[in-house]
C-alpha cells in the first residue's frame, strides 16, 4: 500500500457501532492508545471490518489544531 498521507498509525478494530447511515469504528494502536473514526456504513462493509481486523488509520491534514484550557 502506497499512500501520499505521512500519518498511518496500524491498529486493530476494537469496536465498531454501526447505524442508519454511518459507522463508528474504535482502533486500537500499540500501547494501548485508541482512535475514532466516523465512516459510511457501506465503507466499513466494502472493507469487511470486523472487531479484531487489522487496520491502518491513515491521517492526511493540512493543519492540526491544538487548544489549551
Amino acid at each position: 500500500m502506497k499512500l501520499s498521507a505521512r500519518n498511518v498509525l496500524k491498529g486493530k478494530v476494537k469496536s465498531i457501532v454501526t447505524g442508519m447511515v454511518n459507522s463508528e469504528v474504535v482502533i486500537e494502536l500499540p500501547g494501548g492508545a485508541e482512535m475514532t473514526s466516523i465512516i459510511t456504513k457501506a465503507s466499513a462493509e466494502n472493507l469487511k471490518l470486523k472487531e479484531g481486523s487489522e487496520v491502518y488509520a491513515i491521517i492526511k491534514a493540512s493543519n492540526v489544531m491544538i487548544g489549551t484550557d
